[in-house]
């Protein structure tokens, strides 16, 4: 009883488009429900969109509301999930950055993990930060200016940040902190962590071992690809 009423009377903006991990998504969502928080799923358009194991085709999510009318205002925190596809397309957006945007100067607690802090950086307000992500972007934090450390939770202020899946647990624990408004120690003045050496095995395996495309996948793509040179010859 006591963790559902932790987050009672809180609404958590979770900010994802196509191509999120659905671990990193669904999860945290769950937690927070559990917690008692509203969680509103805010994206680029309407509909269902798809999320990925890695780089496999998973189920789809709902989405609440879309950028350019949710309003950071209405919101006490805002969840930022990772995956390859999904930031990389959020960090496209003027709207998804401006809505980032809006947390930051509010000083409202922001969770992300993964490829998540892609959308911080792209949103401008890295400097000075002190964060960790997966281990593959380390360089793009560093080069916005931020501290990256090679740790399974960073808290830095409003910004609470995990390197991936691996450390769902922490990062779940760490989250529900942040949006209870629960003090963290700020992490002390360093430099960065080194790049690591490997990528992360467990990511490369999977690749590696991944089932060869179907026919039917292989023909999507095609069609997909075909169409979309088709709209752009009319547009023209």
């Amino acid at each position: 009883m006591l963790s559902r009423r932790r987050l009672k009377g809180r609404r958590i903006a979770a900010l994802a488009a196509d191509g999120f991990e659905k671990v990193e998504l669904l999860v945290p969502l769950r937690a927070l429900e559990a917690a008692g928080a509203e969680v509103d799923v805010v994206s680029l358009r309407r509909g269902r969109i798809r999320g990925v194991n890695l780089h496999m085709p998973a189920s789809r999510v709902r989405v609440d509301e879309v950028l350019g009318r949710a309003d950071p205002e209405d919101y006490d925190g805002l969840l930022l999930p990772g995956g390859f596809i999904n930031p990389d397309l959020l960090r496209q957006s003027a709207h998804a950055r401006e809505f980032v945007r809006g947390f930051a100067v509010r000083d409202k607690p922001i969770a992300t993990l993964c490829h998540g802090p892609w959308v911080l950086a792209s949103a401008g307000f890295l400097t000075g930060r002190t964060l960790t992500s997966w281990p593959g972007i380390r360089d793009d934090l560093v080069n916005a200016g931020a501290t990256w450390l090679d740790q399974e939770l960073v808290r830095d202020g409003n910004l609470t940040t995990s390197r991936g899946p691996q450390d769902m647990a922490a990062f779940v624990r760490g989250m529900l902190d942040a949006f209870a408004n629960e003090p963290a120690t700020p992490p002390p003045p360093r430099e960065s962590d080194r790049q690591p050496e490997e990528p992360v095995g467990w990511a490369v395996a999977a690749l590696r071992w991944s089932p060869k495309p179907s026919t039917a996948a292989a023909a999507g793509i095609g069609v997909a690809a075909a169409v979309h040179r088709a709209l752009r010859g009319s547009a023209g």
